[in-house]
Formats: structure tokens, C-alpha cells, sequence
């Protein structure tokens, strides 16, 4: 955070004041060009959630509020949110992305608007058209919504615990707790305040700025300066204990856990602080302000990437180091891969899928914990074993980059994204060699970073930093139907598909893995 906006952030504080971010240092990307205002799209276009997004407008920031009036996970909430956004048209009119309960009312530009709801789209009508080019605030104020249970078979964004309320809103469901542009494609910075009872613990994503008391409630506001998808928001408010660890290379680590499961899962998140060097020395510096983990009392069914502090379940915990570690390193891996550098659309999400389970088996086969884990002695034999399968998982699921659905999130994240986008990736290693392979893995997260990249950038990238015009190569492997050659392995086979799909076990073997 530059100190001008933590002095600011500080001054309102102490004055006690409700801070209003004035963000400094984003300049108006310049449009050009005028026309006739119309209204911007209700979705940015994604093949798979189409009405996710909104065209028109490109956010900056977010200046979040939230307040949890008891102590009690299952409350109703209420909030603000002001938007800083430019529009990329003239505009007459534009969506947010919100499934909450309601509506107080809106502003833009501190003047009131018309709003009306259809579906999870708020349509925002403002007083007067906004130019293309020009910067723009949006309020929406006094905004509901009300948690609901952790499900593994059908995860949701919003979701109650037995100690707390937390976010898991990846891929659409970030929107059920507040208004916003609910797709990676527009990355933000961030300003998250949390007012509960005194006793609770609030804790987002980003830096811990201050605390104001006010009577019997307190306010924590967290800032996120780095750019970050909304589907990567973290609220975590409750009877939480909140455990600092020494920093790593600069880097400092909070844990998040329940305060009556503190003693049994702190000394497990602890490898952490190993990992986030062994990271650090694959990839590169690592990207934000701080890590950690939160560990939650549900039955999520999957860990998830929150960003600055990865998301697991109990029931994660309770499994072997040999099998945890590799799953937290996993986590850790996106903050890179999926989060940093986060996709262009829901069809690029092989890219940080693919590359957090090949950090994942790479970790735990430099720790002595692969066959354990896998059940396979090297990655040679494990990748064999995949490969077999690409033409059932292409059939069933859809080309590693080109997912066939999305009617459930399983459809998405399944397990050709997984272990067929690990599977692209050693194909790729042993075409341009491990040199150029490690070279094209510091260059894809420092040439992306804070930004959202398309799976034709990788394939752009990967030609020019391995010297080889590899358009075809991953072309094949990426948008296939079916698996191609597997460069120096032409004894490898592939188990031609079955007549009977098998998506029915897509989603028992996402739970298997556990991970996002």
C-alpha cells in the first residue's frame, strides 16, 4: 500500500470516520472514440457463464463494507459498496453482477440513479450518460445478503460455519454477497471493512490497515493493492483465532483457524512457511503482500485459492501430512498460477488448474511423499497413467482448454483440466527441455502478473521464450478431440473411450481431489 492511502486510510480512522477511498495512482486508461450512448452488456461474453461480467466499464476498485450486526453466522448482513470504474463506452446504462437478498439504493457519481433487478443482474440507470474514457463511482448502499450452509455437492460463495461466515465465490458466486463486475477478466484493487461485535475476528484479503472501536463493535479494514479477481474475495468473520508466523524472504504468514480447533490445526499449517520458499525458488518472487491459510469447521469439498490466504476444510486437515502437504502446496502454487495471472475466461482455467497440480506432484516428489500420495513411483509413470485416459477425458469433458459445459461447476473443474492440463504441461517440458521449460514458467507469471492472460498468450509466450513456433504443438494438445503423440514416449497408448460417459464419477473425482 503506498503511504498516502494507508495515512489516509489511518487519518479516517482515528477521526472515526467511515472511509471513502479515493484511489491514487490509477490513471484512466485512454479510450477513443465517441457515439451514441447505449447500454453497456449484461456479461462479458464468457462461453461458459455468459452473463458473467458486464461490458461497458473497466473497475479499479472496490471499497467494500460489510456488518454483521450479532454474533451469529446464520445473520443477515448489510453493506456498501463504491465502485471506481472507467467507462470503456458512452454509456446509458450498465449492470452489476449481484444475487443478494436487496437493494437500498444506488448512486453514480454521487447524484442518485434508477436500478432494477433481473435475475443476478443489478441494472444501474445514472442521471446523466457517462462518457467513454471517463472515470465514474458507482454506491450501491445498504445492500443485503444471507449466508448460506457449506455444500460440497453444490458450493456457493456466501457461506455460514459453525464459528463464522467465510467467502468461497469462485467461479460466479461472489456476487451473492456484493455488487460487482464477478469475472477474473476485470481485476481490482480492493478496501474491505468489517464492523461485528467485539470478541469476533475479522480478517480479508490484502494488508491489516487499522481497527476503530465504536462502542461495542469493532471495524477492520484490510487493503488489497495488488490487482485481484472477484472471485477471490475473503471474508472471514467469527471466533477465529488469527496466528502470525515469522515472515519468509519478506513475505509475512497469518493462519486463520476456529479458536476452539486452534491447537489441533495451527502446527499443520506450518509447512506453509517451507513451501512459500520452495515456491519462491521455481517460480519467483512471490506476488502479494502476505500469505497464510484459514481453515473452516464445514464440509466445502474442495480447498480454493483465496487470494493472500488459501481456503481448506476440517476434513482437509484431517488427512496425512503425506496427502495434505501436497494440497496446501497446491493452493500455494495458484497464487501464482490462477490468481496473479489469472484467467481470461472460464475456458483458460487449465492454466491454473493445470500448473497448481504440477507444483502439487512436483513438491511432493522433491519431499519423499509422491508414491504415497499417488500410488506411482515418479512422474513418468504417473503421467503414462493419464495419458491413457486423455481420450476418455477429452470425450467426456472437452479438450483440456475447451471444457464441453458448465451445468455443474464439476463441468468446469474436472479432472481434464486438472491432470490433462498437468499432462500439457510435461508434454511441453520434455518438447523445449526443462531449461526453456523453467524459463517459460518465471516468464508466464513476471510477464502476466496483476493481469489476465488467454491460453493463445501461453502458447504466444511459449514459442518465443523455447525458439519454436509452437502453435501447433499446443494447439493440438490444448483443443484437440483427441490426445496427441507424447513427444519422446511413442510407446505410450492411449485406452480408446468407452461408449458410456463418465461424467457421473466427475464430480466424485473432484471431491477426491479436493482441490480448485
Amino acid at each position: 500500500m503506498s503511504d498516502l492511502i494507508e495515512k489516509r486510510l489511518s487519518g479516517l480512522l482515528a477521526a472515526g470516520a467511515t472511509a471513502v477511498v479515493v484511489v491514487a495512482g490509477l490513471a484512466a486508461p485512454a479510450y477513443a472514440g465517441g457515439g451514441a450512448a447505449s447500454p453497456g452488456s449484461a456479461g462479458l461474453g464468457d462461453r461458459l457463464y455468459p452473463l458473467l461480467g458486464n461490458g461497458g466499464y473497466d473497475v479499479q476498485d472496490y471499497n467494500l463494507k460489510i456488518r454483521y450486526p450479532q454474533k451469529d453466522p446464520k445473520q443477515q448482513i448489510t453493506g456498501d459498496v463504491t465502485i471506481t470504474a472507467v467507462a470503456t463506452q458512452n454509456l446509458s446504462r450498465f449492470d452489476l453482477d449481484f444475487g443478494g437478498d436487496g437493494v437500498g439504493k444506488v448512486s453514480v457519481n454521487g447524484k442518485p440513479a434508477r436500478f432494477s433487478r433481473d435475475g443476478d443482474e443489478l441494472i444501474v440507470t445514472p442521471a446523466h450518460h457517462l462518457a467513454k474514457g471517463k472515470r465514474f463511482w458507482v454506491t450501491v448502499s445498504g445492500f443485503t445478503a444471507t449466508p448460506i450452509p457449506a455444500n460440497a455437492d453444490s458450493p456457493a460463495g456466501f457461506v455460514t460455519t459453525p464459528d463464522g461466515t467465510i467467502m468461497a465465490g469462485q467461479p460466479d458466486q461472489s456476487h451473492q454477497l456484493f455488487p460487482s463486475n464477478d469475472h477474473p477478466r476485470d481485476m481490482a484493487t480492493y478496501t474491505i471493512s468489517m464492523t461485528r461485535p467485539s470478541g469476533w475476528a475479522a480478517v480479508a484479503n490484502g494488508v491489516h490497515v487499522g481497527d476503530r472501536t465504536s462502542g461495542t463493535t469493532v471495524t477492520s479494514v484490510y487493503r488489497e493493492t495488488k490487482p485481484m479477481a472477484s472471485e477471490l474475495i475473503q471474508l472471514a468473520v467469527g471466533a477465529f483465532t488469527v496466528h502470525e508466523r515469522p515472515a519468509v524472504g519478506g513475505v509475512p504468514i497469518r493462519d486463520v483457524v476456529p479458536t476452539r480447533l486452534a491447537a489441533d490445526l495451527l502446527p499443520k499449517a506450518e509447512v506453509e512457511r517451507e513451501q512459500l520458499a520452495w515456491m519462491v525458488n521455481k517460480v519467483g518472487k512471490y506476488p502479494f503482500e502476505r500469505y497464510g491459510s484459514l481453515v473452516i469447521d464445514a464440509d466445502l469439498g474442495f480447498a480454493l485459492e483465496t487470494q493472500t490466504l488459501s481456503l481448506y476444510d476440517t476434513g482437509l486437515f484431517s488427512y496425512p501430512k503425506f496427502v495434505l502437504d501436497p494440497i496446501m502446496n497446491h493452493e500455494l502454487a495458484h497464487m501464482w498460477f490462477g490468481d496473479s495471472v489469472a484467467p481470461y475466461e472460464w475456458s483458460n482455467v487449465w492454466q491454473s488448474e493445470g500448473h497448481a497440480t504440477w507444483y502439487e506432484l512436483t513438491y511432493a516428489l522433491e519431499h519423499g511423499q509422491f508414491e504415497d500420495y499417488t500410488g506411482y513411483t515418479d512422474l513418468e509413470s504417473y503421467f503414462k497413467n493419464v495419458y491413457s485416459k486423455g481420450d476418455q477425458y477429452r470425450k467426456d469433458y472437452g479438450p483440456v482448454a475447451h471444457p464441453l459445459r458448465s451445468d455443474s461447476i464439476w463441468d468446469v473443474f474436472n479432472p481434464n483440466v486438472y491432470d490433462g492440463g498437468a499432462l500439457v504441461l510435461y508434454a511441453l517440458r520434455t518438447k523445449i527441455g526443462v531449461k526453456k521449460f523453467e524459463s517459460l514458467e518465471r516468464a508466464w507469471v513476471s510477464t502476466y502478473r496483476g493481469k489476465s492472460a488467454s491460453t493463445d498468450d501461453f502458447i504466444a509466450l511459449a514459442s518465443k521464450v523455447s525458439g519454436q513456433n509452437l502453435r501447433g504443438f499446443l494447439g493440438a494438445w490444448l483443443y484437440g478431440t483427441t490426445t496427441p503423440p507424447m513427444p519422446g514416449h511413442p510407446d505410450w497408448t492411449v485406452t480408446p473411450p468407452t461408449a458410456a460417459s463418465a461424467k457421473a464419477s466427475a464430480k466424485a473425482s473432484a471431491l477426491a481431489r479436493t482441490l480448485r
